[in-house]
């Protein structure tokens, strides 16, 4: 399946999965009136606002380039991770000031079994989910779809330690449990806003690919015989698109049309390494000896 239908497909999953377990999860909530189910369920609601954000900024950033956007449209993924932390990081906080309100007045979990068998249903949805995930990942290096899986991660832990929580503070009916593993899940939301963020931030601002990719870019240019030197090499990336640009040297003493074609080579080679990638060579004539 070519990568996006691939993305398309995923950023429908992820809708799906997250609208059903908000339901299943705020009927819980009702029923238990758990803030450690409170916790799960806010974390999945944020799933799905991720979800719909994705869904619209994958589509954007697939369309093709324009006259207006001569780079494509890729960086509406970064957007949309950037958009997805804030709301992460906004909810953890409102999530903790509501286990400081519960830990001042500690109230009983009561049904937990309705809240242990959504808890089960979660957990088999969301891994099935997050496979799928990391499959189009893998295929795409999609920001968006990574992202979104991040967020997916972080309820299926949520998800585990809330059904743990309810478990063990309805056995030994301490409601204190249910509160601290609500701080807990809390705080893991806040950490994987900023993991989100930061690979957000990474591609808005140009930051150059992996250090592994650029020393092969580099090992590619000087493998062709005809390369002198390699100089002014520079990466980013943009969505599904990298960009990559660098100077090659030939000898000076070569015809125009022999030293094109050296480059037209290494721009081949780099091809090959970097499917998709967008490749920008010059070729430069050596220092004189």
């Amino acid at each position: 399946m070519e990568p996006q239908r691939l993305m398309r497909l995923a950023t429908v999953a992820s809708t799906s999965v997250a609208l059903t377990l908000v339901v299943a999860k705020a009927v819980a909530w009702v029923v238990t009136d758990s803030v450690s189910m409170l916790s799960s369920l806010v974390d999945t609601s944020l799933d799905l606002v991720g979800s719909l954000i994705t869904f619209f900024a994958v589509r954007q950033a697939l369309v093709p380039a324009d006259a207006d956007h001569r780079f494509g449209h890729g960086k509406a993924e970064a957007l949309a991770g950037l958009v997805q932390a804030g709301f992460i990081a906004a909810s953890g906080c409102a999530l903790l000031f509501a286990v400081a309100e519960r830990f001042n007045a500690p109230k009983q979990v009561q049904e937990e079994g309705v809240g242990l068998m959504i808890s089960a249903l979660a957990l088999v949805l969301t891994i099935c989910l997050v496979a799928f995930q990391r499959h189009v990942v893998r295929r795409t290096g999609s920001v968006a779809i990574g992202a979104d899986m991040a967020h997916y991660g972080t309820d299926l832990v949520a998800t585990l330690v809330t059904g743990v929580g309810l478990f063990i503070s309805g056995f030994f009916d301490q409601p204190l449990i249910d509160s601290g593993i609500a701080g807990l899940v809390a705080l893991y939301l806040m950490h994987g806003s900023w993991n989100v963020g930061r690979n957000s931030l990474d591609i808005l601002m140009d930051r150059e690919l992996p250090e592994e990719d650029r020393r092969r870019v580099e090992e590619i240019a000087r493998r062709n015989p005809g390369v002198k030197d390699v100089h002014e090499l520079r990466t980013r990336s943009g969505g599904l698109t990298r960009f990559i640009q660098l100077h090659i040297e030939v000898d000076r003493n070569l015809s125009l049309l022999s030293g094109h074609d050296i480059g037209r080579q290494v721009q081949g080679e780099i091809a090959k390494a970097f499917p998709g990638a967008e490749i920008i060579l010059h070729v430069d004539p050596a220092p004189a000896s």
